[in-house]
């Protein structure tokens, strides 16, 4: 049947809307190529009043969804009072998991956020969504260390604790060792979980440290009495921009460290002044030094876009003159006709754009 569905001449005879279009009229769930998840259920992990609240999103996928691996992340799509659909990333929370298989999502419903929002605070068991395959390289490596140690911040936990929830799944015979900073305990995402794992003594040290109670900071007298020799020991790192450029710092360049920020870091990543020309619409900025997507949508245009951090590539788009300045990495590239993220490109100077 799958064949039938994906053949050209159904696609051919369904045209110009596809088969998937038929496919949800008849059942949201049957998909021959699209991937999209009827939401099972929202459970509240954080809710702090006068702070954003936290809840896992539990997701039934199509079984056009191939599976996860852990540390992955997932486009998510929600179409929110009839407006066009937005999409936005999100990390999955739970184990790896195979083709149609459930798994879930852990989001902090930002204040500007639209789909986090709606995902928190509105959706409700049985909203459907649209979905990507899962994506990204912050994940495992098949032969997983006898040593691993996680670190993360906030809502960068989210990643760690598929990975933690996979190497337990696993049974792995190894040491983790699991840091994570909340800004205080009524913050901390997966507490009563995180708490039993801590007690079980099953080769897995959990630290929730938090600030306003006065816990120590990262630095290398901390992880060095935490984990001797931690530069050796491979590690994964997710959470705010500061956060990770300091676990950077303390790591010294060691190979051993993998990281994924939580946001960009806020650097100002081109020269004001110059020309960005936007040339498939006709228009032509006065360059200010933010992103090329910022830019964009200050002129009125609407790029695709998702993640909004470098990581999802929905953003990619053809720059075929000028230089651009990467604010992640501040790598330089004056390559004509080159593909680039404009969530995470800003313009030196004059610059021309396929948009």
């Amino acid at each position: 049947m799958n064949r039938i569905l994906r053949s050209r001449a159904l696609a051919a005879l369904t045209s110009p809307h596809g088969v998937d279009r038929y496919l949800e009229q008849l059942n949201p769930m049957w998909a021959a190529h699209e991937v999209r998840a009827r939401i099972v259920s929202v459970h509240r992990e954080v809710d702090v009043p006068g702070h954003p609240p936290v809840a896992t999103v539990t997701l039934q996928p199509t079984s056009t969804w191939a599976g996860h691996r852990a540390g992955q992340h997932v486009q998510v799509g929600v179409e929110v009072d009839g407006a066009r659909r937005t999409t936005r990333v999100f990390s999955i929370s739970s184990p790896e998991s195979g083709p149609g298989d459930r798994f879930t999502i852990t989001v902090r419903a930002n204040p500007g956020g639209v789909v986090s929002r709606y995902l928190v605070e509105r959706a409700a068991a049985g909203t459907m969504v649209h979905l990507s395959q899962a994506r990204g390289e912050f994940v495992l490596p098949a032969r997983v260390p006898e040593h691993v140690l996680m670190i993360s911040g906030g809502s960068g936990i989210t990643p760690l604790m598929s990975m933690l929830r996979t190497l337990q799944r696993r049974t792995h015979r190894g040491r983790i060792t699991f840091l994570h900073y909340a800004q205080s305990p009524d913050h901390q995402i997966f507490a009563a979980e995180l708490d039993e794992v801590g007690r079980s003594g099953h080769g897995i040290d959990v630290h929730l440290l938090h600030p306003e109670l006065g816990d120590p900071n990262l630095s290398p007298a901390y992880l060095e009495r935490l984990v001797p020799g931690y530069r050796e020991v491979p590690t994964w790192a997710c959470g705010p921009a500061p956060m990770i450029e300091a676990v950077r710092a303390t790591y010294d360049g060691s190979d051993a460290l993998r990281v994924e920020y939580f946001r960009p870091p806020r650097v100002r990543a081109g020269a004001e002044g110059g020309d960005v020309v936007f040339e498939r619409s006709g228009r032509t900025v006065a360059g200010s030094g933010a992103p090329l997507l910022e830019q964009a949508e200050a002129a009125g245009l609407t790029p695709e876009s998702g993640c909004r951090m470098g990581i999802c590539l929905s953003c990619t788009t053809r720059k075929t003159e000028g230089t651009v300045r990467n604010v992640l990495t501040g790598v330089e590239s004056s390559l004509p006709d080159e593909d680039i993220q404009i969530c995470v490109n800003a313009p030196v100077g004059d610059c021309v754009v396929d948009l």
